[in-house]
């Protein structure tokens, strides 16, 4: 059997058997992502021994850092007394106590929660659960689904229908599903004639009259990120999403928050609708930091007034058929149980509060650099944008990344923009190192494109 620290044996497998996601499949082969051997922490540690903060917390996702023996223990103690049941015929303790926790903690009466596999499958879902809800209804019509470009919300086919990236649809035949895109809140993108101080209305203003052209009776829902994640930490604009939900509201359309990225702490609360942006959804989707990014989880959390409205007015058979072989798997929701108490016990949220404030300040400053654009910071969210009238200015964040690399830091490169998402245990004096950094990335990085 081949020894986990077998570099050479690694990489050869990986370049012969291996697809990761977003793979260039022209250069299948011929080139490897850099490996990974263990982390500690907020760092991961490369084949080579070096030592790299992890500054996207992995995918968004490793709030309380690496290495907790509690979560380990937890994985064990919970493999050994039931590692799997069946959720068609039987439930857990664990998912049964985890739906309480989590219903503890969202808005208004979000009190049943559906568990799936991760993020796309939570999305997939409580697309399926709109469905299902309209037909309830006996209006089958409303099959329509409002997203925005820029968006984010997954890898499943329903999920990815619904993102913002328009180039990628046609392989996949994405573009055949009921979606309309609206407007990315992206205020560094503003449309013709339109100012910084207009654009929320006239984002609203497009909702209006997207629902008006399209008719009300025939869209099911709109979902929206609390802040675009993947698409580069776009902020909404003030008043904006209080603004959707209201028009929703007023024209029978029910509105998901996809807070698979900015749910568990990442915006100093565990749900960040209500806390944060002032919303009470219908639906909010969730994953990632649930587990910490420890072992995959996700799930969406349903209003109890759609679930009533479903029973009064469903047929005989009201049957919520959809569900996975992994739906409320015991393991992964011991390790959510054991994730929330580690997050009680180390005080995480009032940390994260506390933080907030330095971890802006601190990032602001890269924004007197020649080439940063736009520092954009919300939560234990940043994005630094930069530009350059050179065509490298596309593959920016990757030579910004190189170097970072270089000096011990991994950065999230999209297109121009830095992005970054610590793991929520970070210090100040991590945080100090990691802007430190990335200052000196972008400093060599602009060395190099000019």
């Amino acid at each position: 059997m081949t020894k986990l620290n077998d570099i050479f044996a690694i990489e050869s497998a990986a370049k012969d058997h291996l697809i990761q996601p977003w793979d260039e499949i022209k250069s299948l082969g011929s080139e490897i992502r850099p490996i990974i051997s263990s982390a500690e922490n907020i760092y991961l540690i490369d084949a080579n021994g070096k030592k790299l903060i992890d500054a996207p917390a992995g995918m968004w996702c490793s709030q309380i850092g690496y290495g907790r023996k509690e979560i380990a223990q937890t994985m064990s103690d919970q493999a050994m007394m039931l590692s799997y049941n069946s959720p068609w015929y039987t439930t857990s303790s664990p998912a049964a106590l985890l739906s309480k926790k989590i219903a503890d903690f969202t808005p208004g009466d979000l009190n049943h929660i559906f568990f799936t596999s991760g993020g796309s499958t939570a999305v997939d879902s409580a697309l399926r659960f709109v469905q299902f809800y309209q037909h309830s209804r006996g209006k089958p019509d409303k099959k329509i689904i409002l997203a925005r470009l820029g968006g984010y919300h997954g890898s499943t086919h329903l999920a990815a229908a619904c993102s913002g990236d328009l180039t990628s649809k046609p392989k996949f035949n994405l573009d055949q599903e009921p979606i309309s895109f609206l407007s990315s809140p992206n205020s560094l993108k503003l449309p013709d004639g339109v100012s910084k101080e207009g654009f929320c209305d006239f984002l609203l203003d497009e909702l209006r009259e997207r629902i008006k052209e399209l008719g009300a009776n025939n869209i099911g829902a709109l979902i929206a990120e609390p802040v675009q994640a993947s698409g580069g930490v776009i902020i909404p604009p003030k008043n904006y999403a209080e603004g959707m939900v209201k028009i929703c509201r007023d024209n029978d359309i029910l509105y998901i928050s996809d807070e698979v990225v900015t749910a568990f702490g990442r915006c100093g609360s565990w749900f960040a609708s209500e806390e944060v942006f002032g919303i009470e959804p219908d639906i909010i989707t969730f994953a990632k930091g649930i587990t910490s990014g420890y072992i995959p989880l996700g799930g969406y959390a349903v209003s109890d007034k759609l679930l009533k409205e479903v029973t009064e007015k469903s047929p005989e058979d009201s049957t919520l058929s959809n569900g996975f072989t992994y739906s409320g798997h015991p393991v992964s929701c011991a390790v959510a149980l054991t994730n929330i108490k580690i997050f009680e016990d180390d005080k995480i949220l009032e940390h994260v509060k506390e933080i907030i404030p330095y971890f802006a300040e601190k990032l602001k400053k890269l924004s007197e650099m020649k080439i940063v654009k736009e520092v954009r910071t919300v939560g234990m969210l940043a994005a630094v944008e930069c530009h350059s009238s050179d065509k490298a200015a596309e593959k920016l964040g990757l030579i910004i990344d190189k170097h970072c690399v270089e000096l011990g830091m991994i950065v999230r490169p999209i297109g121009n923009i830095c992005v970054m998402s610590p793991p929520l245990i970070i210090t100040k004096q991590q945080i100090d190192d990691m802007v430190d950094i990335l200052q000196e990335g972008i400093f060599r990085a602009s060395k190099e494109i000019l």
